[in-house]
């Protein structure tokens, strides 16, 4: 079995630059008025009209960073959109306008196992800069199959190497722990996770044995909910998570992306569904309060 951090190094070529000779410097300074006159003369032509303001979205769509925007109906005070989570679950939700859920963007959340071990359990996580966040301005380490790239373990904290997956133009990102996954384990990942983009621009993941994605309800560690999620918003800012819940029990653990979040949050369950805001205080009680959420 291989060693449970498989690294290779990556180099980078180097350019080599040309050296010009400057010499008569006198006499050449009418050429170079002359050739610089013809540059901008050549630069210069008819000028390009102005672009027209971009229209609304007529659909959804992956937006950089590593979300999508959906297209939002108004009704009254209200916003309404549709969502669609990474299990496939469909829903339309509906908020305060103020709120703005669909400006600040949506990404999706899942977690798995390998041959259903606790031990083996990983959170598929949409980096919200993509795949800029994780490569930090390195390199890979190596490609593993032709969608999933391995990375070194991101600066900082206790997690280990990181596996990239692309799916269209979505980057979804497997943290690993300190102690990580084998090189065996990692192709069984990059191997058996697949993903559809939806006509709406969702991410819609799917699995083979020995490969299991959470369910609704279901937890990870430390009783975290490790089923489908859709994250709003950037880390550093406002932040709303809609999970999927079909038993509501009393003080349900919040996500991860709560409990890291600046700020106050609030986390509950109700109807079938948890919800979590962070934020300034009014903003995450008029989130909790206005929105409310129809699964399909």
């Amino acid at each position: 079995m291989s060693e449970p951090f498989d690294v290779i190094e990556a180099g980078s070529k180097g350019s080599k630059g040309r050296r010009r000779r400057l010499g008569a410097a006198l006499l050449l300074v009418p050429a170079v008025v002359v050739v610089i006159g013809l540059l901008a003369t050549r630069g210069s032509g008819p000028a390009e009209p102005k672009a027209s303001p971009t229209p609304a979205p007529t659909a959804s769509r992956v937006t950089t960073p590593n979300v999508v925007n959906p297209e939002a109906r108004r009704d009254g005070d209200d916003e309404i959109i549709d969502v669609v989570f990474p299990d496939g679950t469909q829903a339309e939700v509906r908020y305060p306008r103020q709120l703005g859920l669909a400006a600040m963007g949506v990404r999706p959340m899942l977690g798995g196992w390998l041959d259903g071990e606790m031990t083996q359990y990983r959170q598929l996580i949409a980096p919200y800069e993509g795949q800029a966040e994780v490569s930090r301005g390195g390199q890979a380490l190596r490609d593993l199959t032709g969608n999933v790239t391995l990375w070194p373990r991101q600066p900082g904290g206790g997690s280990g190497q990181v596996l990239l997956f692309a799916f269209g133009d979505w980057r979804l990102a497997l943290y690993d722990r300190s102690q990580g996954l084998t090189f065996e384990q990692r192709m069984t990942w990059a191997r058996n996770l697949t993903g559809k983009v939806t006509d709406d621009g969702f991410l819609v993941l799917s699995a083979r044995k020995p490969l299991r994605l959470a369910e609704p309800g279901e937890s990870g560690w430390n009783r975290e909910p490790a089923g489908p999620q859709l994250w709003f918003g950037p880390p550093d800012g406002p932040t709303v998570v809609l999970v999927p819940t079909p038993v509501c029990r009393a003080n349900p653990r919040p996500p991860s992306v709560l409990i890291e979040a600046r700020g106050r949050f609030t986390y509950l369950c109700r109807d079938g569904l948890s919800i979590g805001a962070s934020g300034p205080g009014d903003w995450v009680t008029q989130a909790i309060e206005g929105i409310r959420v129809r699964l399909k």
